[in-house]
């Protein structure tokens, strides 16, 4: 077996004391490092390209921030739960890659929204908001200043063409009601206001005083915000109904996948790595692909020998992480309106929140409360009791005769040592070029996952193609390496389910 397990081996200065002696005619052997749906990806392309494949995840489970809990007695995404039909990228419409298999597996999507959604994942016509004192606002009101946020934002665009120096979304706005007293608003109008930011937030998992206005519309790096208010993935998006779980089996059947393997040291020398996990234990392969979040990387939890090089560390350094988290809540009956998302408007976007209601989309009386930015982080200092508390007391102020949850989770994706945040996005300054150096391979070591993702940033179709893309480059370094005439021939799975002629199940009830 070319996937060497425990492995006596060693490094000195850098190098193998010795080589281990190859069989020129056994298949090359990679070792991936992450069980989300990069790592999987990017296993499953090679072991259908008949490589030695080996997946380390230190999680107790396979999916990493793709988590489908079933303790409810139905499924509940609590990390990644949309996706995106097809993509309107460059002004060709391209399809989502992970639609032919959710065709193939016959899962369901409910439609959340559809184009020119400025809340970007639901539409305006199913929804309701409350104040704090839970007084249901005028839907008219929250029409009129959804209008006039997509003006705000419009007008953000020319200040940035305007400055040559970047600086955060938050500053742009404030730049644009000074020069547009009109869009100011007042009151309760204010408060509204504030939730469609808290909503734009949870988008990237950041606060609004921390996203680059550069680079957060710039279409040669991400689908940015702006693109879904003036086209909108073609499609709009859907919630995967019964949870992305089904997606991430179908990709790791029959792969080589152990868990409870936590890796701490990846060292290259002699066209080898070797992998250590935490038990000690080593593993030895001719190439990884490195598919951890960004988080687990900015916070240094793997050690590199030899080091990466400074390029690659600072492109690590130069991206951010986000945070968002999800408090699932079951109820014994339902007691709320048949819309989509129930939101409590502040004064600051700090203070609003939502409700995604997935009885209306699932059948089963669920409602997920979600928070982004430093509020998710706040709100992990306490414990699930306290936050519980805390969801349910705005709850109570919108439906006074709301019943306790019989059971509940929280997500706390931020202080997770298996990711450290939620996702990535764009900081103020950020070189324009960091896409390019998180993807590019150092010798033998490739990378993946979503926030290697250019165009598709912290989406799990991003985090997908990212790992095929990661495989692809492996499996053509690979075979250069060992010089071979033959032609390898690539039977993906991604084409292998484009042949599926099973057409989307959407439904939007």
């Amino acid at each position: 077996m070319e996937i060497k397990d425990s492995i006596s081996a060693d490094f000195v200065d850098g190098t193998f004391v010795s080589c281990i002696e190859r069989n020129r005619k056994s298949p090359s052997s990679v070792i991936v490092i992450g069980g989300g749906i990069s790592g999987i990806a990017a296993a499953r392309i090679l072991h259908n390209a008949s490589f030695e494949v080996l997946l380390l995840e230190s999680r107790d489970r396979i999916g990493g921030r793709i988590h489908t809990d079933y303790s409810f007695g139905c499924p509940v995404d609590m990390g990644a739960s949309w996706q995106v039909h097809a993509s309107l990228l460059h002004g060709v419409c391209n399809e989502n890659p992970l639609a032919p298999l959710i065709r193939r597996l016959g899962l369901p999507l409910y439609r959340t929204s559809g184009d020119n959604s400025v809340l970007y994942d639901h539409d305006l016509e199913s929804y309701m908001l409350f104040d704090m004192d839970g007084h249901q606002v005028p839907q008219q009101m929250a029409i009129e200043v959804g209008d006039a946020f997509k003006r705000i934002l419009k007008e953000t665009e020319k200040v940035r063409d305007e400055h040559s120096h970047d600086m955060s979304v938050l500053q742009a706005i404030l730049i644009v009601l000074d020069r547009h007293p009109e869009l100011r608003q007042e009151g309760l109008a204010h408060e509204v206001l504030q939730w469609y930011i808290c909503r734009m937030e949870a988008w990237f998992a950041a606060d609004v005083d921390m996203i680059s206005l550069k680079n957060w519309d710039e279409a040669s790096h991400m689908i940015h915000l702006f693109q879904f208010i003036e086209h909108v993935l073609s499609g709009g998006h859907g919630l995967m109904v019964q949870g992305y779980y089904p997606v991430i089996k179908a990709l790791a059947k029959d792969i080589d996948i152990r868990l409870n393997h936590r890796v701490t040291r990846v060292a290259s020398g002699c066209g080898e790595v070797m992998i250590t996990v935490e038990d000690g234990r080593n593993f030895v392969a001719d190439a990884a692909i490195i598919t951890v979040p960004i988080g687990v990387l900015k916070a240094n939890l793997i050690e590199f020998e030899p080091k990466l090089p400074e390029w690659k560390v600072a492109a690590i350094s130069d991206l951010g992480v986000g945070n968002e988290n999800k408090i699932a809540l079951r109820f014994d009956k339902v007691f709320w309106p048949n819309v989509e998302l129930l939101g409590t408007v502040a004064p600051r976007s700090y203070a609003c929140g939502y409700f995604l209601n997935l009885h209306k989309a699932t059948g089963h009386p669920v409602l997920v409360y979600m928070a982004a930015g430093r509020f998710a982080y706040d709100l992990e200092k306490q414990s699930d009791e306290s936050a519980v508390n805390f969801v349910m007391l705005q709850l109570k102020k919108m439906f006074p005769d709301a019943s306790e949850p019989v059971q509940y989770l929280f997500s706390r994706w931020g202080t997770d040592p298996d990711s450290l945040g939620c996702y990535s996005y764009d900081l103020v300054g950020k070189p324009t070029d960091v896409y390019d150096r998180l993807r590019a391979p150092v010798g033998n070591l490739f990378f993946g996952g979503e926030a290697v993702s250019m165009e598709n940033q912290g989406s799990v179709h991003g985090a997908y193609s990212s790992g095929v893309t990661a495989a692809e480059n492996c499996r053509r370094h690979l075979v250069e390496r060992r010089g071979s005439l033959e032609k390898i021939q690539l039977v993906s799975f991604r084409d292998e389910i484009l042949e599926a002629t099973v057409p989307l199940q959407i439904s939007r009830m």
